[in-house]
């Protein structure tokens, strides 16, 4: 056991802290299916216009972007502070809420990437020219040719100027702050859309218009060619990634700011310290009953070797989709026999298997899933030991918590009846209901018995401390106090990942598209509805079908506003995070 006497003080404080209001237990009817929100088509309204609007003004930190899009998005929570909001239903007003959470947090990220363009002005000072470009043509303006292609020559030259100066700084490439690698990975992105964007805007005019092509044809090649050497160079001297390398895990922190504000969007209401609290007592627990199942196996204390002896019962090779087929169907009838939730046949029958590409698996080493699971295992042109991680991290006692994770009871019955119900509230979609729904199936199926031997439930165990170390590695990379290659390391020696799954899951945590606050959410949003199952089913007051068809039918949500719809908690305009769930 790994946890401080000094940290199950602070823990026991923390807890000590919260107290529940006692609820009397008496039946609550559950929200019925059938009651619409009166604000459903003004949600839909709003995604049809922020839409349009994106298509339409599509060049990434364009400060014209950003006037047009604070103007809609303001005038957007001037509509809704004139709507009657006491006199709407509970679902008009967790829709209003909602929206109106959504359209601050719209502002805050064109604040962000105000900052986070004024740090890339250095490595591109000519992002402005390449906006004017496209946003002239989206302003239906036609080109001036000799114009344009004097501002292209004058770019051209830049360009070059910039990547001599780039290149310059190779010989001490070595031992370039690790800041400006994050701006330099970013610029790479940025540099990217630019450079996609004109070749739109020449494209436009390009053998159409004569004068336009006369002038304009050498200095565009000059500076598109440009633009890929700048690219280069900015990759391989500030970034770090030679030629043939893989990109190497550099990620973009927000920083304690970023954090806070997120945790406030996603209607959290503890602070980061707590939340890492809330991991390592949550490890505690997981690294108490790994013990248990090393006993059992015949490993005494030792749960790292019961660990090691799972991975080995990997199944040979073109026997994972039968397994993986094997442990969906006992899923399926484990919550069906005791009436968990509603299943409809529909969506047992359309669910499908594909097998994940090499490639994808230096990013997704596991499983992904909803409509169709996407199965890691290796192929034949994978090297020898990338192989052999592989299956020893997608071996059966591993799957039996990710199978279910990935279709049913998880995110494939969530697709399925977040398309029926409330479909209007994917705009609110947060990690906390989507991976945290997931998550808390591992919890509960746990609970009832799902694991039938000590190495299925090492297995588990194995999944619920990635899950804790999740909201380790990723509060405390975004916070600053982490670097990725730490976080690998965590994974390895706190969790037991083979290395290249552990190098895998942070490169996919911090430089793919996940959310900052993503990763964390599993775990968290597991807690969330773990505490409410408490309150509303250990209580008495629902049925386990009764609350998780309910949840379901609800639609994408935080879930402390799945709480105030399920207890029709009294809401307010400006109604914020208040639920201390964790006890």
């Amino acid at each position: 056991m790994r946890t401080s006497s000094a940290l199950v003080l602070g823990i026991a404080l923390l807890g000590a802290a919260l107290p529940q209001a006692t609820l009397p237990a008496q039946r609550v009817a559950p929200p019925q299916p059938t009651a619409l929100s009166e604000l459903r088509d003004t949600v839909s309204l709003y995604v049809s216009d922020r839409g349009a609007l994106l298509r339409r003004w599509s060049v990434p930190y364009s400060p014209a972007r950003a006037e047009r899009l604070t103007a809609f998005y303001t005038e957007w929570r001037a509509r809704l502070a004139r709507m009657p909001f006491d006199r709407l239903s509970q679902e008009g007003k967790i829709d209003y809420v909602l929206l109106d959470n959504r359209l601050r947090q719209e502002l805050d990220q064109l604040a962000r990437d105000a900052r986070l363009a004024a740090e890339m002005r250095p490595l591109v000072p000519f992002g402005a020219v390449v906006a004017g470009f496209e946003e002239q043509r989206r302003r239906l303006e036609s080109p001036d040719g000799q114009a344009s292609a004097r501002a292209l020559a004058d770019l051209a030259k830049q360009l070059d100027s910039l990547t001599r100066g780039v290149r310059a700084r190779a010989p001490q490439s070595a031992n370039i702050p690790r800041a400006q690698r994050i701006v330099g990975l970013r610029a790479l992105d940025y540099l990217s859309g630019l450079q996609t964007q004109l070749r739109n805007w020449h494209r436009f005019s390009s053998g159409y218009d004569p004068e336009f092509s006369w002038w304009t044809a050498d200095p565009f090649r000059r500076v598109n060619e440009g633009m890929t050497r700048y690219a280069t160079a900015i990759r391989e001297v500030v970034v770090g990634q030679k030629q043939g390398e893989e990109e190497p895990i550099i990620g973009d922190p927000i920083g304690v700011p970023g954090v806070t504000a997120d945790l406030g969007f996603e209607f959290i209401v503890y602070t980061p310290q707590e939340l890492l609290q809330i991991a390592e007592r949550e490890f505690a627990w997981i690294e108490a009953e790994q013990v248990k199942a090393a006993r059992e196996m015949g490993f005494g204390d030792d749960w790292r070797a019961a660990l090691e002896a799972v991975k080995q019962a990997f199944v040979p090779p073109g026997d994972q989709p039968a397994m993986v087929r094997d442990l969906a169907r006992y899923s399926l009838n484990f919550i069906t026999e005791r009436d968990l939730v509603t299943v409809p046949p529909l969506a047992d029958e359309v669910w499908r298997m594909e097998m994940m590409p090499p490639r994808q698996q230096l990013v997704s080493p596991f499983f992904l899933g909803g409509e169709v699971i996407q199965v890691a295992y290796p192929t034949d042109s994978m090297q020898h030991d990338d192989k052999l991680m592989a299956m020893r991290g997608n071996n059966p006692h591993f799957s039996l918590a990710t199978v279910h994770h990935e279709l049913i009871p998880g995110h494939h019955l969530q697709g399925f009846m977040t398309q029926r119900y409330n479909q209007h509230r994917g705009l609110f979609s947060t990690p906390f209901w989507g991976e945290g729904w997931a998550l808390w199936w591992e919890m509960l199926l746990w609970d009832k018995g799902f694991a039938p031997t000590p190495q299925d439930r090492m297995g588990m165990l194995f999944w619920r401390s990635h899950r804790a170390a999740r909201i380790i590695f990723s509060l405390r990379f975004h916070l600053g106090t982490m670097t990725p290659q730490e976080a690998v390391d965590f994974l390895v020696n706190r969790v037991g990942h083979e290395r290249a799954n552990a190098e895998a899951e942070v490169r996919r945590s911090f430089n793919g598209t996940y959310s900052p606050m993503y990763q964390a959410a599993y775990m968290l949003g597991g807690l969330q509805f773990r505490a409410l199952h408490r309150e509303l089913v250990q209580s008495g007051r629902m049925t386990d079908k009764e609350f998780h068809d309910a949840i379901l039918q609800g639609g994408r949500m935080p879930v402390e506003l799945v709480r105030a719809r399920m207890l029709n908690v009294p809401l307010t305009r400006d109604y914020r995070a208040s639920w201390r769930f964790y006890q």
